[in-house]
């Protein structure tokens, strides 16, 4: 266990329901296929991600959430240009393609992404990675994250340091803040749910413990009506806080469940 990054005590048998009927298995694969080839245009369209318009990026991330059978419902105000801390909460790997449809940016990444399939490469084009393992690597990480967000850039980044199956929340982690202060660049909370097509709260997107990718998708794909919700809560400004223990916490008040903000709504 890392001391930045600590583990959830959730498990995929202890935390994770079943999604009642599911879709039929040739969908489910469909859906797989359509997440696995629009990633794979992603990987090689990433070298010109910078010539990119940003409205093309949020739209490509929301396909990706679209193929595997997940409607996306956005609540809250736009993200701030410029730089940017964009922090949320951590349940499943979905959560990573729906910040990138508030606003692209630099994710703040586990070393060990770069080793998987698929999405590995496409992380490694432009990520910000973490060696969990090294805590004397933390100073030149945040040095790291604060110069990204010097030159106005977005650093999306989830403080709880591991993923948690959605009935609970981790505390925020305080180190990636101090980056945010150095700079002098405001963050923007953010809290996502998952639900069903009842308006019921879902686990079945949860990716926690040792669960494997591979077994995380099948059960996201096989799904029938999930809903993925994310609500944009209003930017904390640069000055408001001097420390990062109280942003910190100030962000993860943020990030709390309360009633959708119905400033803007979308829904694809």
């Amino acid at each position: 266990m890392s001391v930045w990054l600590p583990g959830a005590p959730c498990t995929p048998g202890a935390c994770v329901e079943p999604s009642g009927s599911g879709v039929a298995v040739p969908l489910a694969v469909l859906r797989l296929v359509a997440v696995t080839v629009l990633v794979a245009i992603g990987v090689l369209l990433s070298p010109l991600c910078g010539l990119m318009p940003a409205a093309v990026v949020r739209r490509w991330c929301r396909a990706v959430v679209r193929a595997a059978g997940v409607r996306v419902r956005v609540t809250g105000g736009a993200a701030p240009t410029g730089g940017l801390l964009l922090v949320a909460n951590h349940i499943s790997w979905l959560d990573i393609p729906l910040l990138g449809a508030v606003r692209p940016g630099r994710m703040l990444a586990k070393a060990e992404i770069r080793r998987w399939p698929v999405v590995g490469p496409l992380a490694a084009r432009g990520a910000l990675f973490i060696e969990r393992d090294r805590l004397r690597a933390l100073p030149a990480t945040v040095a790291g994250v604060a110069e990204a967000l010097r030159t106005g850039s977005a650093v999306v980044a989830f403080p709880e340091g591991s993923t948690w199956c959605g009935r609970a929340q981790g505390p925020f982690r305080r180190a990636v803040f101090q980056a945010a202060l150095d700079a002098g660049v405001p963050v923007q909370p953010v809290r996502i749910h998952y639900r069903t097509a009842r308006g019921a709260a879902s686990t079945a997107p949860a990716f926690v413990g040792e669960d494997t990718l591979l077994a995380s998708l099948w059960r996201v794909a096989s799904a029938r009506g999930l809903v993925a919700e994310v609500e944009v809560r209003d930017a904390i400004p640069p000055g408001r806080h001097h420390d990062r223990r109280a942003l910190a916490r100030a962000a993860q008040r943020e990030a709390l469940p309360e009633p959708a903000r119905a400033h803007t709504t979308s829904l694809s």
